[in-house]
């Protein structure tokens, strides 16, 4: 039966134009564009969005982000909207903020599997600057939320240059082929409240708070797992006080207690991200003109 995650919409993005550049955005008010209807925004202090929200471009020198800013476009990004569809090229990448990317393959029959996550530490659209063109993953916002989208010809001019972006994608490239083979591993090894307890712990990284929007259904087609066993172990973590949910939301309450139910995996890719991605904003080390260039503590 074929997953209700999503349909083969459009995937043109809702753009907000109100801080297309990073430029600083205090004491200034502006207009958020959706579906062709306009509303005034709050003041910007009390509403202000920057690409620090993103680990990647947050990471990047002043330098290389004055280039990159004029091109930067911030879009909303609805649940279930597919952002790159499989054997078709990627025209966009985007940098999300609050939101999260699922990257999933789909059988003949229809059924999707995610593959890899992506959230406010990554990019959407590797496949795109790797030289291969196309993907077999499909891209679907899984959390709803905003981005910061470049095309992919711009973000090719500026890894041509050889500097602190090429270096700074190959590591997170490097950081999303560990994701994969580690959730390979989980999937032969674990058993599913292990595999649930990681996901949940991830995604929770990945979003701007503790609640995550997502049914039984949609988790279940995520891990290539039966729903019964999904709802299973939420009945199960829910009765320790780990998490609550009703339909459509899951609130982590216990963040220990997942890390203490889960499998090592969770441990193991915390670190290995923590390694090759150690986050640290401009506001966090004032202006340096290369912070990617160091080499990656050991683990």
């Amino acid at each position: 039966m074929r997953s209700t995650m999503t349909s083969r919409a459009t995937t043109e993005a809702v753009t907000i134009p109100l801080t297309r550049a990073p430029q600083s955005c205090a004491g200034s008010a502006g207009k958020v564009v959706k579906g062709g209807n306009t509303r005034t925004t709050r003041g910007a202090s009390d509403d202000c969005r920057t690409p620090d929200q993103n680990h990647l471009l947050a990471m990047l020198s002043l330098e290389t982000r004055d280039r990159m800013a004029p091109n930067l476009e911030l879009v909303s990004l609805p649940v279930g909207k597919v952002l790159h569809e499989s054997g078709y090229p990627a025209h966009y990448v985007y940098f999300p903020n609050d939101s999260v990317v699922s990257l999933t393959n789909e059988t003949e029959e229809g059924e999707l599997t995610e593959i890899s996550t992506v959230g406010h530490e990554g990019i959407v659209g590797i496949p795109a600057l790797l030289g291969g063109g196309t993907t077999l993953s499909r891209a679907i916002v899984q959390q709803a939320g905003t981005a910061y989208r470049l095309p992919v010809r711009l973000l090719q001019d500026e890894l041509d240059r050889h500097g602190e972006l090429l270096r700074l994608v190959l590591r997170y490239t490097q950081w999303v082929l560990t994701q994969v083979a580690q959730t390979a591993v989980c999937n032969r090894h674990h058993s599913i409240e292990q595999h649930v307890c990681l996901w949940l712990l991830l995604s929770v990284d990945r979003a701007s708070g503790d609640e995550l929007f997502m049914t039984h259904e949609m988790l279940a087609h995520s891990l290539g797992v039966r729903r019964e066993g999904v709802t299973e172990v939420a009945g199960y973590l829910r009765d320790l006080g780990s998490i609550q949910y009703q339909r459509g939301r899951i609130k982590v309450l216990g963040r220990a207690k997942l890390e203490q139910l889960s499998c090592e995996c969770y441990e193991v890719l915390k670190r290995e991200r923590d390694r090759l991605l150690p986050f640290q904003s401009q506001s966090d080390r004032g202006r340096v003109s290369d912070p990617v260039s160091k080499t990656p503590a050991p683990l």
